[in-house]
């Protein structure tokens, strides 16, 4: 009797020993799958889990850069609002009209047009061919063969794009010529009072037609010797004539 409860109780330890280990075996295969599992799903969810990450940081970068002011670039310099010709810079000029001392009198106006740009030191142009320049008349003798005859002309402004500027210069060089007036009335007067006084003095110096038409001929060319003695040249500037003007004092003007 003792003997099989001693059986027994071996046997039921057995068998309780045989259910812990399989509970224990069971409990490691669980474990088993269920770190595989974890291995087998960790990267993928470590890969959507970076990806949520990368996506917010490229968001804010992208944001970073808007908001980032933008690089000025380096600016041209300014252009000048102003420039210059230096005082003896030459201007050159033609005249709008001809000017002839037999016509014009001192303190009437001319125009004549810049030919030529003119440039300052740079290469900017100042003034430009085309502008209008007004001046007048200081001297207008016309010649005689006793003394020469002058025309003196003074620049006073110059428009550049329709704004006028005050010149200071001086007219050195002008494209002039000479034009004979011929026998005017008063040249013919001479000659026939010559003429006249001849045809008297030989009528009675002669006293017969001979006398006179030799006279006559005498006093005409005594009268035509005052008429070529006394008679003027006039000094002329015909249309589109060239000057040059010299400026005396710097000329500034509004830059293009």
């Amino acid at each position: 009797m003792t003997r099989y409860a001693t059986n027994g109780t071996r046997l039921a330890a057995a068998v309780v020993t045989l259910a812990f280990l399989g509970c224990a075996k069971g409990e490691q295969a669980s474990s088993a799958d269920s770190t595989a599992r974890n291995l087998t799903l960790a990267p993928t969810e470590s890969t959507a889990a970076l990806r949520d990450a990368a996506a917010p940081a490229a968001s804010a970068r992208a944001k970073a850069v808007a908001a980032a002011p933008a690089v000025a670039k380096p600016s041209a310099p300014a252009a000048p609002t102003t420039v210059s010709a230096a005082a003896g810079t030459r201007v050159p000029l033609a005249v709008s009209e001809t000017l002839s001392t037999r016509q014009i009198k001192v303190g009437d106006s001319f125009t004549a047009t810049v030919s030529e740009a003119v440039r300052d030191a740079a290469g900017r142009v100042v003034i430009p061919a085309g502008s209008s320049v007004e001046g007048t008349i200081d001297v207008a003798d016309a010649r005689h063969p006793t003394s020469p005859g002058r025309l003196v002309l003074s620049v006073h402004s110059v428009t550049v794009r329709g704004r006028s500027y005050s010149v200071a210069g001086t007219v050195v060089s002008m494209d002039t010529v000479e034009q004979g007036r011929g026998v005017t009335g008063g040249d013919a007067a001479k000659v026939g009072v010559g003429a006249a006084a001849g045809a008297i003095l030989g009528r009675v110096i002669g006293k017969d037609a001979k006398g006179a038409v030799i006279g006559g001929l005498a006093g005409a060319a005594a009268g035509g010797a005052v008429a070529r003695e006394t008679r003027s040249i006039d000094i002329v500037l015909p249309k589109g004539a060239r000057l040059t003007l010299r400026l005396d004092a710097p000329l500034t003007v509004k830059h293009g």
